[in-house]
């Protein structure tokens, strides 16, 4: 399956914040810890992941080639990017990019004079680009969000 991404929604547009209760306490990935019942303080999400209201956009992603056996380099079919068109790409940065007219997600590879957008899931091929072909890097994913169900 390739990896298709949905018209990109501007976080500028969803200008109402929502706060939400950040705990005091972080989360035991190990062994369960106790728990306390309240929030020290609350925060808005956008305010979070958002550096550049104006240059940043949200994408659905449609595929699995970024999924990886990584957790913290796997982006899920579902996910959704936050992708800021203010930052300049580099080297190993997940981006947004326009091949031939057509949105795709990948990891930058950008040594030397090699170029290329590498997918996380090993069954996709590295896309290196041919002579004819037009690469534009639309922006730079600066997270994403999962629902894990």
């Amino acid at each position: 399956m390739s990896l298709h991404l949905h018209p990109p929604i501007p976080a500028a547009l969803e200008a109402k914040s929502l706060y939400l209760p950040v705990m005091g306490v972080s989360v035991s990935a190990g062994f369960p810890s106790p728990a306390e019942d309240w929030a020290e303080e609350r925060v808005d999400l956008n305010q979070r992941y958002v550096q550049h209201p104006e240059a940043t956009f949200y994408f659905t992603v449609a595929g699995d080639s970024m999924v990886s056996s990584l957790a913290e380099r796997s982006i899920p079919d579902g996910a959704t990017l936050i992708v800021d068109r203010a930052l300049s790409a580099k080297h190993d940065d997940i981006v947004v990019a326009v091949i031939d007219g057509d949105f795709t997600v990948k990891r930058l590879y950008c040594r030397g004079a090699r170029l290329a957008l590498i997918a996380e899931n090993p069954a996709y091929p590295p896309i290196v680009l041919g002579d004819e072909q037009e690469l534009s890097i639309w922006g730079v994913v600066t997270a994403w969000i999962a629902r894990p169900r």
